[in-house]
């Protein structure tokens, strides 16, 4: 009977328990998470409320125009193509962000939450932090499932996202490599940068000021941190076209947001997106 039932034990029942028993125990330390953030410190800045969505909008309207420009002088478009293109303009957004952290932040890039001493400690948090949260993600895909099972019928299953799509079925290399550069490197960098770093630092700035003029209102009163979180989750999640998989995207970024806020680093959350991407990935290849 012992064999027969470590036989039916897989990695993914043991990773998966082995995240109940962190979560559990972050749960019982932290007065099932009302307590977890009465230490985040603020990040001091000067930011106005709009200047997220100009990082947000150069970020849109470079892939738009590179997309034309590059369109003018190819005469077809590809995989390989619509990626190099986002990944460009991937990286000048994060040039942009970067120059509007070290204007807009007390002290810099290290207000921002970019400072490399703290890249080792947030290295081996990231996966114990995507662990804990691992089992909610998976309760909540199996919810949005069963949900679209009820709606469209028992042969519903959520939608692949595109590059995994990509991924399994163009068995080109140079296409393969450019995706991976993309999910696990490039697009975690500029999602925690503009989201994280930026929208939810705003947010929880401007909760704070509002929270001191009408403190009367609970819902500022009780916790901005938590409701600056969950807001730029919400952006976060809407970014994404695909909404079969909002419901997965929110729980995992307010993950995210919260190693951001507890942390002070925006390392953590960046680490902890990576590696949720190449987990993806690497899952698209079998």
């Amino acid at each position: 009977m012992i064999k027969q039932f470590a036989s039916s034990i897989s990695i993914e029942d043991i990773v998966c328990l082995v995240g109940i028993m962190i979560l559990t125990s972050w749960l019982l330390r932290t007065s099932l998470g009302r307590k977890s953030l009465t230490d985040s410190a603020p990040r001091r800045n000067n930011m106005p409320i709009y200047l997220p969505f100009v990082a947000l909008f150069i970020w849109l309207g470079a892939v738009s125009m590179l997309e034309t420009g590059f369109s003018m002088l190819v005469k077809y478009r590809d995989a390989f193509f619509d990626n190099f293109v986002l990944c460009i303009a991937s990286l000048a957004t994060i040039a942009v962000i970067i120059f509007l952290a070290r204007v807009s932040f007390a002290r810099r890039l290290r207000g921002f939450g970019l400072n490399a001493k703290t890249i080792h400690r947030d290295l081996l948090a990231a996966p114990v932090n995507l662990l804990s949260v691992w089992p909610i993600l998976l309760v909540t895909i199996i919810l949005t499932t069963h949900i679209g099972r009820l709606i469209w019928g028992q042969e519903y299953e959520i939608p692949q996202h595109e590059e995994l799509k990509i991924i399994s079925t163009h068995p080109q290399l140079p296409i393969r490599i450019l995706i991976i550069i993309t999910a696990v490197l490039v697009a975690p960098v500029l999602e925690e940068m503009l989201f994280r770093g930026l929208f939810q630092t705003m947010i929880r700035s401007y909760l704070e000021n509002w929270k001191l003029e009408i403190g009367n209102w609970k819902l500022i009163a009780a916790d901005p941190v938590w409701v600056s979180i969950a807001i730029s989750s919400m952006i976060f999640t809407t970014v994404h076209t695909n909404l079969a998989h909002w419901p997965a995207l929110f729980v995992l970024s307010l993950c995210l947001g919260y190693a951001y806020e507890k942390s002070g680093s925006l390392f953590r959350p960046i680490f902890i997106h990576s590696l949720f991407n190449a987990i993806t990935v690497a899952a698209a290849f079998h």
